[in-house]
């Protein structure tokens, strides 16, 4: 060995000697210490001119000058050579032998733990044995229907939240609580709303609508059918004036809340809405409770979370009504009708009643009472194995006006029940979610949402990015002979797959049933604003579902009324009602499950392309025909191309989206979570980011409610083409460079890197 490095010594002895540091590669322990390495002239210099070398002598026996002496001779080079491969294979096997030892016996070699939290590899089920297993374990032996009869911030509704969060401990779920002390109306505890029509006997409604303006208003009565907006059109366009009328209008359709900020759009000073016999066979003496804020939440806290009402300034929602709204029975809007003059009702409204004229005189007095309760929203979570941090979001009110059994206590039940059954898939049958799966039973629903609204307001920011989708159970079954789903677009293709996959029995599925021949027009229905899946896709842009069991073309009568009883709803369902909640729960399970069970999101992106067209077609249209007839109010240089060209953003995004979808490695965790997350963009991003969630709270430009969205825009269009005085051709022009650019940004995030994007505007 001596004699091979002097002779590279020798070698390399006309190259520039030189003194140089650097660093070893990493050593067997993971040392990267610095070493000095001295060459042949500084070890020559330390030795000296003289040949003293005595100071390197502890370090070898060698002589130092042996190469100097070495004879080159044929004879000599082939030994040194030979030496030197001798000496490469030797240390070429040690390394070899020493590394493989090491991986052998190190005590870090990966796990089956590892690989799993590495790759994603965990052993999970097939998709039909995970359905297969919902099916066994939901049953109508297991569920057990408890009874809500109690209003939110009561010691019943705490007591039942209680009970719940027991149930989900008993699972072995995760459980926690939330507290908010938030702001209600409540009818008056001394005194009485009433009524006065005319010179007649003074009426005294025992329901109630939470937070009506308080006060007297006392006008002529005007018939405005079901107070939509193409009611009070149509009274409009027959030139009557709705100055300080008196609204008399029927329940159902549209919520309290939408008639009445329609009849603040028309200065009327009051609304009395009934339940007229066509629609609410509930007799004559039936009270009507709800609500009329144009939103949900707390309005009084609007945006914001009510954890404690002194840390914040005083402030009210922009949809609470400043005019008088008051439910009145079937027999007091009867006897007002019959009574009323004035012009006839216009074609295609039913009844054979008369309008009403400036004589039909009535007061109405609203003195609800402001009050503050406390009210527990309660979870339980089963936590996901890959991506435990995004999660899929099942709730249901527990809270009702009265008996609630249709409103909540089936809802409860379910949403309980589901918890026990995914729990013992997890626990003992091997089933091992992607994703995390979080069960909550709200408080307050009744008020318009407000358990759910306060939660998504206090959480907000990571809940629109962590949150997949919300399931909405109440109100699940009403009836047998129908099924509604109100989805969000994104979710009509998995809605469809659960119509096929879940059975109404055991030869149909849900879909050959109910939607064989075209399911979207027999099934999908609008989101409406009092369900608590709106304020999740509106409010948070979180993908939402709800869905119910109805009896036909009318609403379940008996919604806020204490007549939504056991014995009424097995009335209109033949006594089915286990059986049919069983249904609906298997299909909110399967929904969830597959949200849960999947590599990667099922949310089909290009749904959301008609509805994105057919506005835009719309509106382009519309712009030319102003343009054409009102030339003054937009000029020639206002282009609907804009709002084209981001649509045509969106359709082409969401087409490459698609594709890396079908060509993703589905064993690519890193992947897979990149292509989840800029779905999850897709709802989010259609969030206006132009208004103010306290003004407008439901910011969603295609499904939520304001002057933002795409639909107001058409109708300002239409004021602009007749040259209304109401419409603003600036406002128009704002509106309209907001929602493109909505698009076109939502557009931009769905296609990933910033590298990515296509700068087309």
């Amino acid at each position: 060995m001596d004699q091979a490095r002097s002779a590279m010594s020798q070698i390399f002895n006309n190259e520039p000697h030189s003194y140089t540091r650097f660093n070893l590669p990493d050593n067997m322990e993971g040392d990267t210490s610095q070493v000095e390495m001295i060459q042949s002239s500084d070890m020559n210099e330390e030795v000296g001119e003289n040949g003293d070398e005595g100071h390197l002598s502890h370090k070898s026996n060698r002589q130092p000058h042996v190469a100097q002496n070495f004879e080159c001779t044929t004879k000599s080079l082939c030994f040194m050579a030979a030496t030197i491969v001798f000496t490469f294979v030797i240390g070429y096997l040690t390394g070899y032998l020493v590394h493989k030892n090491k991986d052998l016996n190190c005590s870090c070699a990966p796990s089956e733990d590892d690989i799993t939290h590495k790759t994603g590899a965990v052993p999970f089920m097939d998709w039909d044995d995970v359905r297969k297993l919902l099916g066994d374990k939901l049953n109508t032996s297991n569920l057990e229907i408890a009874l809500s009869n109690h209003r939110a911030g009561s010691p019943g509704d705490e007591d039942l939240g209680n009970k719940v969060i027991k149930k989900f401990k008993e699972y072995g779920m995760k459980t926690w609580t939330d507290e908010y002390f938030v702001k209600v109306q409540d009818p008056p505890a001394s005194g009485y709303n009433r009524i006065v029509f005319k010179n007649g006997s003074e009426e005294r409604p025992t329901g109630f609508l939470s937070y009506s303006a308080s006060g007297t208003a006392r006008g002529a009565v005007l018939y405005a059918h079901y107070g939509q907006e193409d009611d009070f059109k149509q009274l409009k366009n027959m030139n009557i004036n709705m100055n300080n009328r008196v609204m008399l209008v029927r329940a159902g359709r549209i919520s309290f809340a939408e008639k009445v900020a329609n009849a603040a759009k028309v200065n009327a000073s009051a609304v009395l809405i009934y339940p007229d016999p066509a629609d609410y066979p509930i007799g004559n003496d039936t009270s009507l409770f709800g609500h009329v804020h144009m939103g949900s939440g707390d309005p009084y806290t609007p945006g914001f979370p009510s954890f404690n009402h002194t840390q914040f300034p005083p402030v009210q929602s922009s949809g609470l009504p400043h005019i008088l709204a008051q439910t009145i029975t079937t027999g007091m809007g009867t006897k007002i009708l019959r009574q009323l003059g004035g012009r006839t009702q216009p074609n295609g409204w039913e009844g054979i009643n008369r309008l009403g004229d400036e004589s039909d005189v009535i007061t109405v007095e609203v003195n609800n009472v402001l009050t503050e309760k406390r009210i527990n929203n309660v979870f339980g979570v089963i936590k996901g194995f890959v991506d435990a941090d995004r999660y899929v979001v099942i709730g249901a009110q527990r809270d009702a006006w009265g008996p609630g059994f249709a409103a909540s206590s089936v809802g409860t039940s379910v949403l309980v029940e589901l918890a026990r059954s995914i729990s013992d898939m997890v626990e003992n049958d091997g089933f091992k979610p992607r994703r995390s799966m979080v069960f909550a039973s709200w408080s307050a629903g009744e008020y318009g949402s407000v358990g759910a609204t306060e939660w998504l307001e206090g959480y907000l920011s990571s809940l629109s990015m962590k949150a997949v989708a919300y399931i909405n159970l109440d109100g699940i079954v009403t009836g047998q002979n129908g099924f509604k789903v109100a989805a969000s677009p994104l979710l009509h293709s998995l809605v469809q797959n659960a119509l096929k996959e879940v059975n109404y029995d055991k030869d149909k599925s849900l879909l050959s049933q109910f939607g064989k021949n075209n399911w979207e027009s027999a099934i999908l229905e609008p989101l409406r604003m009092d369900s608590a899946a709106y304020p999740f896709l509106a409010f948070s842009g979180i993908p939402s579902v709800a869905f119910r069991f109805h009896s036909g073309s009318s609403d379940y009568p008996h919604f806020g009324t204490n007549l939504d009883t056991r014995e009424n709803l097995n009335s209109v369902t033949a006594s089915q009602v286990p059986q049919l909640a069983v249904r609906a729960g298997q299909f909110a399970g399967h929904i969830a499950l597959r949200l849960v069970h999947d590599h990667l999101l099922q949310m089909d992106l290009k749904k959301y392309n008609q509805l994105i067209r057919s506005h835009v077609v719309q509106i382009n249209g519309k712009v030319k025909a102003v343009q054409r007839l009102q030339p003054q109010l937009l000029p020639k240089t206002l282009t609907g191309q804009w709002l084209v060209m981001a649509s045509g953003s969106y359709n082409r995004v969401s087409n490459i989206l698609t594709a890396d979808i079908q060509n993703s490695d589905l064993e690519n965790v890193e992947m897979c979570r990149m292509i989840n997350d800029r779905i999850m963009t897709v709802e989010r991003n259609f969030l206006s980011p132009y208004v103010s969630p306290i003004d407008s709270p439901f910011r969603h430009i295609l499904l939520g409610s304001g002057p933002h969205t795409l639909k107001p825009l058409s109708s300002h269009l239409d004021a602009l083409k007749s040259a209304s005085p109401e419409a603003n051709a600036e406002l128009f022009r704002n509106k309209l460079a907001q929602a493109t650019w909505t698009i076109q940004a939502c557009a931009n995030s769905l296609a990933g890197d910033i590298w990515s994007l296509d700068n087309e505007f």
